[in-house]
Protein backbone atom coordinates (compact mmCIF):
# COMPACT_ATOMS: atom_id res chain seq x y z
CA UNK A 1 0.00 0.00 0.00
CA UNK A 2 1.41 3.44 -0.86
CA UNK A 3 2.38 5.73 2.00
CA UNK A 4 -0.10 8.60 2.32
CA UNK A 5 1.18 9.66 5.72
CA UNK A 6 2.62 13.13 6.40
CA UNK A 7 6.33 13.75 6.63
CA UNK A 8 8.08 14.52 9.91
CA UNK A 9 9.29 18.03 10.74
CA UNK A 10 12.88 16.74 10.64
CA UNK A 11 12.37 15.34 7.17
CA UNK A 12 10.75 18.59 6.16
CA UNK A 13 13.79 20.57 7.24
CA UNK A 14 16.05 18.28 5.26
CA UNK A 15 13.80 18.55 2.19
CA UNK A 16 13.64 22.33 2.28
CA UNK A 17 17.39 22.57 2.88
CA UNK A 18 18.05 20.24 -0.03
CA UNK A 19 15.79 22.25 -2.31
CA UNK A 20 17.48 25.52 -1.34
CA UNK A 21 20.94 24.05 -1.84
CA UNK A 22 20.03 22.60 -5.24
CA UNK A 23 18.46 25.86 -6.42
CA UNK A 24 21.44 27.86 -5.22
CA UNK A 25 23.93 25.56 -6.96
CA UNK A 26 21.93 25.64 -10.20
CA UNK A 27 21.82 29.43 -10.16
CA UNK A 28 25.47 29.78 -9.26
CA UNK A 29 26.65 27.22 -11.78
CA UNK A 30 25.41 29.11 -14.82
CA UNK A 31 26.90 32.44 -15.76
CA UNK A 32 24.41 35.26 -15.45
CA UNK A 33 21.71 32.98 -14.00
CA UNK A 34 21.54 34.45 -10.50
CA UNK A 35 18.06 35.82 -11.16
CA UNK A 36 16.62 32.31 -11.41
CA UNK A 37 16.16 32.08 -7.65
CA UNK A 38 15.53 34.70 -4.97
CA UNK A 39 18.63 36.40 -3.67
CA UNK A 40 18.13 35.21 -0.09
CA UNK A 41 16.56 32.03 1.24
CA UNK A 42 15.36 31.41 4.77
CA UNK A 43 13.45 33.52 7.25
CA UNK A 44 13.64 37.32 6.94
CA UNK A 45 15.17 39.30 9.79
CA UNK A 46 11.77 40.70 10.74
CA UNK A 47 9.06 39.68 13.17
CA UNK A 48 6.08 38.48 11.15
CA UNK A 49 2.81 39.99 12.41
CA UNK A 50 0.62 39.74 9.30
CA UNK A 51 -1.02 36.33 9.77
CA UNK A 52 -4.39 37.75 8.66
CA UNK A 53 -2.89 38.23 5.20
CA UNK A 54 -1.16 34.85 5.05
CA UNK A 55 0.27 32.24 7.37
CA UNK A 56 3.60 30.43 6.93
CA UNK A 57 3.19 26.92 5.57
CA UNK A 58 3.35 24.26 8.28
CA UNK A 59 6.64 22.31 7.90
CA UNK A 60 4.83 18.96 7.77
CA UNK A 61 2.44 20.24 5.11
CA UNK A 62 5.34 21.73 3.11
CA UNK A 63 7.24 18.46 3.29
CA UNK A 64 4.22 16.49 2.09
CA UNK A 65 3.69 18.93 -0.78
CA UNK A 66 7.32 18.57 -1.80
CA UNK A 67 7.18 14.79 -1.64
CA UNK A 68 4.02 14.57 -3.74
CA UNK A 69 5.35 17.09 -6.27
CA UNK A 70 8.67 15.29 -6.69
CA UNK A 71 7.64 11.65 -6.43
CA UNK A 72 4.19 11.57 -8.03
CA UNK A 73 3.72 12.33 -11.73
CA UNK A 74 0.17 11.16 -12.26
CA UNK A 75 -2.84 13.30 -13.07
CA UNK A 76 -5.56 12.38 -10.53
CA UNK A 77 -8.05 12.08 -13.40
CA UNK A 78 -5.97 9.40 -15.18
CA UNK A 79 -7.00 5.73 -14.86
CA UNK A 80 -3.48 4.27 -14.53
CA UNK A 81 -1.73 3.42 -11.26
CA UNK A 82 0.13 6.73 -10.90
CA UNK A 83 -3.04 8.70 -11.58
CA UNK A 84 -5.04 6.68 -9.11
CA UNK A 85 -2.41 7.20 -6.42
CA UNK A 86 -2.67 10.96 -7.02
CA UNK A 87 -6.45 10.64 -6.75
CA UNK A 88 -6.05 8.95 -3.38
CA UNK A 89 -4.04 11.91 -2.10
CA UNK A 90 -6.81 14.24 -3.31
CA UNK A 91 -9.56 12.18 -1.70
CA UNK A 92 -7.65 11.95 1.58
CA UNK A 93 -7.32 15.75 1.58
CA UNK A 94 -11.02 16.06 0.80
CA UNK A 95 -11.78 14.05 3.94
CA UNK A 96 -9.39 16.16 6.04
CA UNK A 97 -10.85 19.48 4.88
CA UNK A 98 -14.40 18.20 5.38
CA UNK A 99 -13.59 17.04 8.92
CA UNK A 100 -12.11 20.46 9.74
CA UNK A 101 -15.43 22.24 9.04
CA UNK A 102 -17.91 19.46 9.89
CA UNK A 103 -18.89 18.79 6.29
CA UNK A 104 -18.97 15.62 4.16
CA UNK A 105 -16.10 14.80 1.77
CA UNK A 106 -18.48 14.75 -1.18
CA UNK A 107 -19.42 18.35 -0.34
CA UNK A 108 -15.85 19.64 -0.85
CA UNK A 109 -14.82 21.06 -4.24
CA UNK A 110 -11.18 22.11 -4.58
CA UNK A 111 -10.37 25.51 -6.08
CA UNK A 112 -7.39 27.86 -6.32
CA UNK A 113 -8.42 29.65 -3.11
CA UNK A 114 -11.24 31.54 -1.40
CA UNK A 115 -11.33 34.21 -4.13
CA UNK A 116 -12.28 31.64 -6.74
CA UNK A 117 -14.63 29.90 -4.30
CA UNK A 118 -16.44 33.16 -3.56
CA UNK A 119 -16.84 33.91 -7.25
CA UNK A 120 -18.00 30.38 -8.01
CA UNK A 121 -20.60 30.45 -5.24
CA UNK A 122 -22.03 33.91 -5.98
CA UNK A 123 -21.88 33.91 -9.78
CA UNK A 124 -22.74 30.20 -9.90
CA UNK A 125 -25.93 30.70 -7.89
CA UNK A 126 -26.96 33.53 -10.21
CA UNK A 127 -26.17 31.43 -13.30
CA UNK A 128 -28.22 28.51 -11.99
CA UNK A 129 -31.10 30.86 -11.15
CA UNK A 130 -31.11 32.18 -14.71
CA UNK A 131 -31.15 28.64 -16.10
CA UNK A 132 -34.27 27.75 -14.10
CA UNK A 133 -35.87 31.13 -14.82
CA UNK A 134 -35.80 32.14 -11.16
CA UNK A 135 -37.65 35.42 -10.62
CA UNK A 136 -35.90 36.45 -7.40
CA UNK A 137 -33.27 39.08 -8.21
CA UNK A 138 -32.36 40.45 -4.77
CA UNK A 139 -28.93 39.72 -3.31
CA UNK A 140 -27.81 40.56 0.24
CA UNK A 141 -24.33 40.99 1.65
CA UNK A 142 -22.29 43.05 4.14
CA UNK A 143 -20.30 46.18 3.38
CA UNK A 144 -17.27 44.70 5.20
CA UNK A 145 -16.93 41.63 2.99
CA UNK A 146 -13.74 40.72 1.16
CA UNK A 147 -13.35 42.28 -2.33
CA UNK A 148 -13.76 38.81 -3.86
CA UNK A 149 -17.32 38.85 -2.49
CA UNK A 150 -18.14 42.50 -3.15
CA UNK A 151 -16.72 42.28 -6.69
CA UNK A 152 -19.06 39.52 -7.96
CA UNK A 153 -22.03 41.24 -6.31
CA UNK A 154 -21.12 44.49 -8.05
CA UNK A 155 -20.86 42.64 -11.37
CA UNK A 156 -24.32 41.12 -10.84
CA UNK A 157 -25.64 44.56 -9.94
CA UNK A 158 -24.52 45.77 -13.35
CA UNK A 159 -26.47 42.88 -14.87
CA UNK A 160 -29.75 43.97 -13.32
CA UNK A 161 -29.73 42.29 -9.92
CA UNK A 162 -30.72 44.29 -6.83
CA UNK A 163 -27.73 44.22 -4.45
CA UNK A 164 -28.42 45.40 -0.92
CA UNK A 165 -26.02 45.87 1.99
CA UNK A 166 -27.29 44.64 5.36
CA UNK A 167 -26.80 47.23 8.14
CA UNK A 168 -24.10 46.63 10.72
CA UNK A 169 -23.81 47.46 14.37
CA UNK A 170 -20.99 49.75 15.50
CA UNK A 171 -18.85 46.74 16.42
CA UNK A 172 -19.07 45.38 12.87
CA UNK A 173 -21.51 42.55 13.57
CA UNK A 174 -24.61 42.28 11.41
CA UNK A 175 -27.83 43.85 12.69
CA UNK A 176 -30.02 40.73 12.93
CA UNK A 177 -33.25 42.71 13.25
CA UNK A 178 -32.48 44.62 10.07
CA UNK A 179 -31.47 41.40 8.31
CA UNK A 180 -34.75 39.71 9.23
CA UNK A 181 -36.67 42.50 7.56
CA UNK A 182 -34.66 42.22 4.34
CA UNK A 183 -34.77 38.47 3.69
CA UNK A 184 -38.21 38.08 2.12
CA UNK A 185 -37.86 37.56 -1.62
CA UNK A 186 -34.05 37.45 -1.63
CA UNK A 187 -32.14 34.86 -3.64
CA UNK A 188 -28.80 34.81 -1.80
CA UNK A 189 -27.21 36.12 1.39
CA UNK A 190 -23.41 36.22 1.63
CA UNK A 191 -22.15 36.78 5.16
CA UNK A 192 -18.53 36.26 6.18
CA UNK A 193 -17.60 34.04 9.11
CA UNK A 194 -14.86 36.38 10.38
CA UNK A 195 -13.45 39.65 9.12
CA UNK A 196 -9.96 39.83 7.63
CA UNK A 197 -9.13 43.20 9.21
CA UNK A 198 -10.80 43.40 12.59
CA UNK A 199 -11.23 39.67 13.23
CA UNK A 200 -14.91 40.25 14.08
CA UNK A 201 -16.91 37.00 14.07
CA UNK A 202 -20.40 37.21 12.59
CA UNK A 203 -23.46 35.56 14.24
CA UNK A 204 -23.82 32.97 11.47
CA UNK A 205 -25.60 30.48 13.67
CA UNK A 206 -28.41 33.02 14.15
CA UNK A 207 -28.41 34.66 10.71
CA UNK A 208 -28.27 31.59 8.48
CA UNK A 209 -31.35 29.78 9.88
CA UNK A 210 -33.34 33.02 9.52
CA UNK A 211 -32.47 33.05 5.83
CA UNK A 212 -33.12 29.32 5.36
CA UNK A 213 -36.65 29.69 6.77
CA UNK A 214 -37.42 32.08 3.92
CA UNK A 215 -35.81 29.97 1.21
CA UNK A 216 -32.77 32.24 0.88
CA UNK A 217 -29.49 30.54 0.00
CA UNK A 218 -26.59 31.38 2.33
CA UNK A 219 -22.92 31.66 1.40
CA UNK A 220 -20.10 32.38 3.85
CA UNK A 221 -16.52 33.37 3.21
CA UNK A 222 -14.89 31.37 6.01
CA UNK A 223 -11.27 31.78 4.90
CA UNK A 224 -10.21 33.58 8.09
CA UNK A 225 -11.93 31.32 10.61
CA UNK A 226 -10.59 27.94 9.43
CA UNK A 227 -8.29 26.51 12.10
CA UNK A 228 -8.80 29.49 14.43
CA UNK A 229 -12.26 28.91 15.93
CA UNK A 230 -14.49 25.83 15.80
CA UNK A 231 -16.70 26.11 12.74
CA UNK A 232 -19.43 23.84 11.35
CA UNK A 233 -20.96 24.00 7.89
CA UNK A 234 -23.75 21.73 9.07
CA UNK A 235 -24.26 23.45 12.41
CA UNK A 236 -24.52 26.90 10.82
CA UNK A 237 -26.92 25.61 8.15
CA UNK A 238 -24.81 27.07 5.32
CA UNK A 239 -25.31 26.24 1.64
CA UNK A 240 -21.86 27.37 0.44
CA UNK A 241 -18.63 27.94 2.38
CA UNK A 242 -15.37 29.30 0.93
CA UNK A 243 -12.00 28.22 2.35
CA UNK A 244 -8.35 29.03 1.67
CA UNK A 245 -5.31 26.94 2.62
CA UNK A 246 -2.85 29.76 3.20
CA UNK A 247 -4.95 31.16 6.05
CA UNK A 248 -4.53 27.94 8.08
CA UNK A 249 -0.80 27.24 7.61
CA UNK A 250 -1.22 25.58 4.24
CA UNK A 251 0.22 26.57 0.84
CA UNK A 252 -0.94 29.52 -1.24
CA UNK A 253 -2.97 28.98 -4.38
CA UNK A 254 -5.36 26.28 -3.18
CA UNK A 255 -8.71 26.36 -1.42
CA UNK A 256 -12.16 24.83 -1.46
CA UNK A 257 -15.86 25.52 -1.78
CA UNK A 258 -18.06 23.39 0.47
CA UNK A 259 -21.43 22.80 -1.19
CA UNK A 260 -24.01 21.49 1.25
CA UNK A 261 -25.59 18.32 -0.08
CA UNK A 262 -22.99 17.95 -2.84
CA UNK A 263 -22.78 19.28 -6.38
CA UNK A 264 -25.54 17.15 -7.88
CA UNK A 265 -28.33 18.71 -5.83
CA UNK A 266 -26.89 22.20 -5.48
CA UNK A 267 -28.51 25.26 -7.12
CA UNK A 268 -25.12 26.11 -8.62
CA UNK A 269 -23.91 26.28 -12.21
CA UNK A 270 -20.26 26.33 -13.34
CA UNK A 271 -18.80 29.67 -14.36
CA UNK A 272 -15.70 28.21 -16.07
CA UNK A 273 -15.86 25.38 -18.58
CA UNK A 274 -13.53 22.57 -19.55
CA UNK A 275 -13.21 18.94 -18.47
CA UNK A 276 -15.51 17.29 -16.00
CA UNK A 277 -13.28 17.78 -12.95
CA UNK A 278 -14.81 18.15 -9.49
CA UNK A 279 -18.15 16.79 -10.65
CA UNK A 280 -18.25 19.29 -13.51
CA UNK A 281 -18.45 22.41 -11.36
CA UNK A 282 -14.75 23.38 -11.35
CA UNK A 283 -12.76 22.27 -14.41
CA UNK A 284 -8.98 22.06 -14.56
CA UNK A 285 -6.30 19.56 -13.57
CA UNK A 286 -6.17 19.35 -9.79
CA UNK A 287 -3.07 20.66 -8.02
CA UNK A 288 -2.38 17.39 -6.19
CA UNK A 289 0.69 18.51 -4.17
CA UNK A 290 -1.01 21.67 -2.87
CA UNK A 291 -4.30 19.88 -2.21
CA UNK A 292 -2.52 17.17 -0.20
CA UNK A 293 -0.76 19.86 1.83
CA UNK A 294 -4.03 21.74 2.34
CA UNK A 295 -5.66 18.64 3.76
CA UNK A 296 -2.85 18.01 6.21
CA UNK A 297 -2.64 21.69 7.23
CA UNK A 298 -6.38 21.76 7.92
CA UNK A 299 -6.13 18.62 10.04
CA UNK A 300 -3.15 19.93 12.01
CA UNK A 301 -4.77 23.34 12.51
CA UNK A 302 -7.90 21.67 13.87
CA UNK A 303 -5.87 19.54 16.26
CA UNK A 304 -4.00 22.62 17.50
CA UNK A 305 -6.99 24.97 17.44
CA UNK A 306 -7.69 25.12 21.17
CA UNK A 307 -4.05 25.34 22.31
CA UNK A 308 -3.12 27.87 19.61
CA UNK A 309 -6.20 29.96 20.35
CA UNK A 310 -5.49 30.18 24.07
CA UNK A 311 -1.80 31.02 23.69
CA UNK A 312 -2.10 33.43 20.77
CA UNK A 313 -5.21 35.06 22.22
CA UNK A 314 -3.27 35.72 25.44
CA UNK A 315 -0.49 37.34 23.39
CA UNK A 316 -3.03 39.57 21.63
CA UNK A 317 -4.71 40.57 24.90
CA UNK A 318 -1.34 41.34 26.48
CA UNK A 319 -0.33 43.50 23.50
CA UNK A 320 -3.54 45.52 23.73
CA UNK A 321 -3.22 45.89 27.51
CA UNK A 322 0.38 47.12 27.19
CA UNK A 323 -0.58 49.66 24.54
CA UNK A 324 -3.56 50.97 26.51
CA UNK A 325 -1.39 51.29 29.62
CA UNK A 326 1.28 53.13 27.62
CA UNK A 327 -0.92 55.29 25.39
CA UNK A 328 -4.28 55.52 27.14
CA UNK A 329 -6.91 57.07 24.91
CA UNK A 330 -4.31 57.60 22.18
CA UNK A 331 -5.01 54.04 21.00
CA UNK A 332 -8.36 52.41 20.20
CA UNK A 333 -9.22 48.78 19.46
CA UNK A 334 -11.73 48.39 16.61
CA UNK A 335 -14.37 45.73 16.10
CA UNK A 336 -16.28 43.35 18.35
CA UNK A 337 -13.98 42.92 21.35
CA UNK A 338 -15.93 39.99 22.78
CA UNK A 339 -16.53 38.23 19.46
CA UNK A 340 -13.39 38.10 17.34
CA UNK A 341 -10.62 35.81 16.21
CA UNK A 342 -8.00 35.21 18.92
CA UNK A 343 -5.06 36.32 16.80
CA UNK A 344 -6.47 39.55 15.36
CA UNK A 345 -6.47 43.17 16.48
CA UNK A 346 -7.20 46.42 14.67
CA UNK A 347 -5.59 49.46 16.33
CA UNK A 348 -6.16 53.15 15.62
CA UNK A 349 -3.55 55.60 16.97
CA UNK A 350 -4.04 59.26 17.90
CA UNK A 351 -1.86 62.17 18.98
CA UNK A 352 -2.35 64.22 22.15
CA UNK A 353 -4.92 66.42 20.43
CA UNK A 354 -7.03 63.44 19.38
CA UNK A 355 -5.99 63.60 15.73
CA UNK A 356 -5.26 60.24 14.06
CA UNK A 357 -1.62 59.49 13.36
CA UNK A 358 -0.47 58.33 9.94
CA UNK A 359 -0.41 54.52 9.99
CA UNK A 360 1.84 54.39 6.93
CA UNK A 361 4.36 56.49 8.86
CA UNK A 362 4.05 54.12 11.81
CA UNK A 363 4.82 51.12 9.59
CA UNK A 364 7.71 52.95 7.90
CA UNK A 365 9.26 53.59 11.32
CA UNK A 366 8.87 49.95 12.37
CA UNK A 367 10.94 48.13 9.72
CA UNK A 368 11.75 45.29 12.08
CA UNK A 369 8.10 44.15 11.99
CA UNK A 370 6.00 42.82 9.13
CA UNK A 371 2.80 44.84 9.62
CA UNK A 372 0.06 46.15 7.37
CA UNK A 373 -2.37 49.03 7.54
CA UNK A 374 -5.30 47.13 5.97
CA UNK A 375 -6.16 44.04 3.98
CA UNK A 376 -3.41 42.81 1.67
CA UNK A 377 -6.00 42.96 -1.11
CA UNK A 378 -5.88 46.77 -0.94
CA UNK A 379 -2.13 47.26 -1.13
CA UNK A 380 -1.26 50.07 -3.51
CA UNK A 381 -4.72 51.64 -3.44
CA UNK A 382 -5.15 55.18 -2.08
CA UNK A 383 -8.56 54.50 -0.56
CA UNK A 384 -8.95 53.90 3.19
CA UNK A 385 -10.13 50.51 4.46
CA UNK A 386 -13.71 49.88 3.32
CA UNK A 387 -14.14 47.63 6.36
CA UNK A 388 -13.40 50.41 8.83
CA UNK A 389 -15.46 52.93 6.90
CA UNK A 390 -18.43 50.51 6.89
CA UNK A 391 -18.41 50.29 10.70
CA UNK A 392 -18.41 54.06 11.14
CA UNK A 393 -14.69 54.82 11.41
CA UNK A 394 -13.85 58.18 9.85
CA UNK A 395 -11.57 58.39 6.83
CA UNK A 396 -8.81 60.04 8.88
CA UNK A 397 -9.06 57.35 11.57
CA UNK A 398 -8.99 54.60 8.95
CA UNK A 399 -5.71 56.03 7.66
CA UNK A 400 -4.44 55.88 11.25
CA UNK A 401 -5.12 52.18 11.77
CA UNK A 402 -2.78 49.19 11.95
CA UNK A 403 -3.83 45.57 11.56
CA UNK A 404 -1.89 43.06 13.67
CA UNK A 405 -2.25 39.35 12.97
CA UNK A 406 -0.42 37.06 15.41
CA UNK A 407 0.46 33.44 14.75
CA UNK A 408 2.12 30.25 15.90
CA UNK A 409 5.62 31.61 15.50
CA UNK A 410 5.07 34.63 17.75
CA UNK A 411 6.13 34.73 21.40
CA UNK A 412 5.88 37.10 24.36
CA UNK A 413 9.08 38.88 23.36
CA UNK A 414 7.56 39.81 19.97
CA UNK A 415 4.50 41.53 21.39
CA UNK A 416 6.53 43.11 24.18
CA UNK A 417 8.94 44.58 21.66
CA UNK A 418 6.13 45.78 19.41
CA UNK A 419 4.31 47.56 22.23
CA UNK A 420 7.51 49.28 23.34
CA UNK A 421 8.44 50.36 19.81
CA UNK A 422 4.91 51.57 19.08
CA UNK A 423 5.14 53.73 22.18
CA UNK A 424 8.42 55.23 20.97
CA UNK A 425 7.28 55.78 17.40
CA UNK A 426 3.93 57.32 18.30
CA UNK A 427 5.69 59.81 20.57
CA UNK A 428 8.06 60.71 17.73
CA UNK A 429 5.19 61.23 15.29
CA UNK A 430 3.34 63.35 17.84
CA UNK A 431 6.35 65.63 18.23
CA UNK A 432 6.51 66.01 14.46
CA UNK A 433 2.80 66.84 14.34
CA UNK A 434 3.26 69.53 16.99
CA UNK A 435 6.18 71.05 15.08
CA UNK A 436 4.15 71.08 11.84
CA UNK A 437 1.20 72.68 13.64
CA UNK A 438 3.39 75.52 14.88
CA UNK A 439 5.04 76.12 11.52
CA UNK A 440 3.94 79.37 9.77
Amino acid sequence: MPDLSPVSVEASALSVAALSQTAASEAGGIAGASSRVPEAAGRPETIYLDHLASTPCDPEAAALMHRVAVELSGNPSSPHASGQLAARYVERAREQVADAVNALPEEVVFTSGATESNNLAILGVAAAARERDERRRRLLTLGIEHPSVLGPFAALGRRGYEVESVPLQRDGRVDLNALEGMLEGALLLSIQAANNETGTIQPLYEASPMAAERGVLVHSDAAQILGKVLFSVEGANLDFVSLSAHKCYGPKGVGALCIRGGVASAPLAPIVFGGGHENGVRPGTLNTPAIAAFGLAAELATERLEADGLRIGALRDDLEARLIEELGDRVRVNGAIESRLPHATSLTFFDDAGCPLDADALVANLPEFDLSTASACHVGTPEPSHVLRAIGVSQAEAYGTLRVGLGRGNVDADTGRLSARLGEVTRTLQRRNRIKAKAP
